[in-house]
């Protein structure tokens, strides 16, 4: 195949699923941009304070989807919700070890010469909302998925129904209530 000819996303996606390297090498640049924009739309959402980067999330996700046997996805759309689950399994375990070396975990004693200003990022929302959706996918799992491909994948509710084979309006009614839902765990996670 030549340097022009580009396979389209879903055959990559298929090979690349079948265990062809060749192919995962040529899927990440053509699914770099949107992967970018969904991790700055994760990074954006997350207070201040986050040292990851948005290329470094997207790539550590990457390798996380693409490297499993069995990945779960037949089409781009089921990928890049995959990827977005990878993007939030990652906030949430760098959220996790914040808050175990905010607790005293690695902790080690310096001088005063050496000590620097730290202000930690808020993990425990990133923690509250995970969570919230790990509660949801107990009770409801198709739920736990809408909200991985409208929330995280940014898909919207044609490409949610089409990717989980249900209706446009089965969509939007259980979107309505995963909201609310999530709105009141969240209030009762942090009254104030």
């Amino acid at each position: 195949m030549s340097l022009r000819e580009e396979r389209p996303v879903t055959q990559l996606l298929h090979d690349s699923a079948g265990g062809d390297t060749k192919a995962a090498e040529e899927l990440l640049p053509q699914v770099y941009q949107q992967l970018r924009s969904m991790a700055r739309a994760r990074l954006r959402r997350i207070p201040p304070g986050q040292t990851l980067q948005a290329t470094a999330l997207v790539h550590e996700a990457y390798m996380r989807i693409v490297g499993t046997k069995d990945p779960g996805w037949s089409d781009h759309k089921q990928f890049f919700a995959a990827a977005a689950c990878a993007m939030r399994d990652i906030l949430v375990d760098q959220a996790r070890r914040k808050s175990a070396v905010k607790r005293g975990g690695g902790r080690h004693r310096i001088s005063g010469d050496q000590a620097e200003a730290v202000v930690d990022p808020p993990s425990a929302e990133i923690l509250a909302i995970d969570e919230a959706i790990q509660k949801l996918e107990r009770i409801d799992s198709r739920k736990q998925q809408i909200v991985n491909m409208r929330y995280f994948a940014r898909m919207t509710t044609a490409e949610t129904a089409a990717a989980l084979g249900i209706s446009v309006a089965t969509v939007g009614r259980e979107w309505r209530f995963i909201r609310a839902w999530l709105e009141r765990e969240l209030a009762e996670h942090d009254p104030g």
